[in-house]
């Protein structure tokens, strides 16, 4: 183990866990006692079992979010089980509470059957205003997260799809801007047709981006291909108008815009060459991209991003789902609608109303970048 990762399980170490509960009303005396638990209480729990849909004005579920994982899918690492993933499921809920003051709590489940993971959440869902899922491998996450929108009345969001979907959205907005290209005809390629890039693609579309090609470990997906299942034959007659074929570096070719979630150094400079003039490289695999943003410029890209914090343009749902779930608790929205996610990008982008090649969003720390991504939730 190296020195930096001796100190980064130190400091885990030290603190012990990241978040914790903490009350919010305040057991000085007896009559406290009697007012909040018993015999009190009593009095909130009849009125709640006769009215249940009236728990948001008298309980935890008013301001909280589970963050749920199975560990199959965890960003850079694989699938890593329940344990491995509690730390990031931790530290999703440490940005809920510091960034937007919701509480939030990880749910790592000890399964990977789709089944079990929808029966779980629906039996836990009492307790919480809005549901993250996190970290949960493709295909199974696209059927669990509709069966749990369908089943319940407050939100559901797997962020991994969304706000990823919705950040990266944000960031072409403004770099579309930066190379004087008309969004809507920018040619899209998008590596990778997972959780990620099947949203991103989605929600490119949906915003009026005609051109989008879709890659996955067989080549460009497209209406016709015969080994595509029921997700990405969907995702086919949705996207690839032209029907391109081919492998990423063939399909590359003349295109405007390349966003990689999929793997490590997966393109090259001479690659990147191939591109249109003014090209666009959004490279999120983490922690290592497809291409490094050295590489790529060298290449003559004009614009560059990474999910990474030390490289300018992080492009990280980091930036979004607080705001989508406080905007959701605080007006007890049910659903996160196609709308809101394009809302909420163009209202993120323009928090950078003057976006360069350096500078395409706001940073994670900027003050306005919650309560502008929260409004725009409806």
């Amino acid at each position: 183990m190296d020195a930096k990762s001796k100190k980064i399980l130190a400091a885990f170490k030290k603190a012990g866990a990241r978040i914790e509960t903490r009350s919010r009303v305040k057991l000085k005396t007896k009559e406290d006692l009697a007012l909040f638990y018993t015999p009190g209480v009593g009095v909130a729990s009849t009125y709640l079992a006769e009215h249940p849909e009236k728990a948001r004005e008298l309980s935890v579920k008013r301001n909280s979010v589970a963050v749920v994982s199975d560990g199959s899918a965890v960003l850079g690492l694989g699938n890593i089980g329940p344990y491995g993933a509690l730390p990031v499921m931790e530290g999703k809920a440490l940005i809920f509470r510091e960034m937007a003051g919701v509480d939030a709590w990880p749910l790592v489940l000890d399964t990977h059957d789709p089944d079990e993971i929808v029966r779980t959440v629906l039996a836990v869902a009492p307790n919480f205003g809005g549901i993250n899922l996190e970290d949960i491998k493709a295909p199974e996450c696209f059927d669990i997260e509709r069966r749990l929108i369908e089943a319940l009345d407050i939100p559901v969001m797997h962020d991994d799809q969304h706000g990823t979907a919705i950040v990266a959205l944000a960031g072409l907005i403004n770099a579309a801007k930066v190379v004087k290209k008309n969004m809507k005809k920018l040619r899209v390629v998008i590596s990778g047709a997972g959780a990620a890039g099947t949203a991103v693609a989605k929600l490119l579309v949906v915003s009026g981006v005609t051109d989008v090609v879709v890659l996955d470990r067989g080549g460009a997906i497209f209406d016709g291909r015969p080994d595509l299942n029921h997700h990405k034959q969907e995702l086919a007659v949705r996207t690839n108008p032209r029907k391109a074929s081919g492998s990423l570096k063939e399909v590359l070719a003349a295109a405007d815009v390349f966003i990689g979630v999929s793997g490590p150094n997966l393109l090259t400079r001479e690659d990147i060459r191939t591109m249109n003039t003014g090209a666009i490289v959004f490279a999120l695999s983490n922690p290592v991209p497809e291409i490094l943003p050295d590489e790529a410029k060298a290449g003559g890209a004009a614009v560059t991003a990474t999910g990474r914090s030390d490289f300018a343009n992080q492009i990280n749902n980091a930036l979004v789902f607080p705001g989508i779930f406080r905007g959701a608790l605080d007006k007890g929205v049910r659903a996160i609608t196609e709308e809101t996610k394009v809302r909420a990008a163009k209202a993120l982008a323009a928090l950078v109303p003057a976006p360069t090649a350096g500078k395409l969003l706001p940073d994670i720390f900027d003050k306005r970048v919650v309560p502008t991504v929260a409004k725009a939730v409806r």
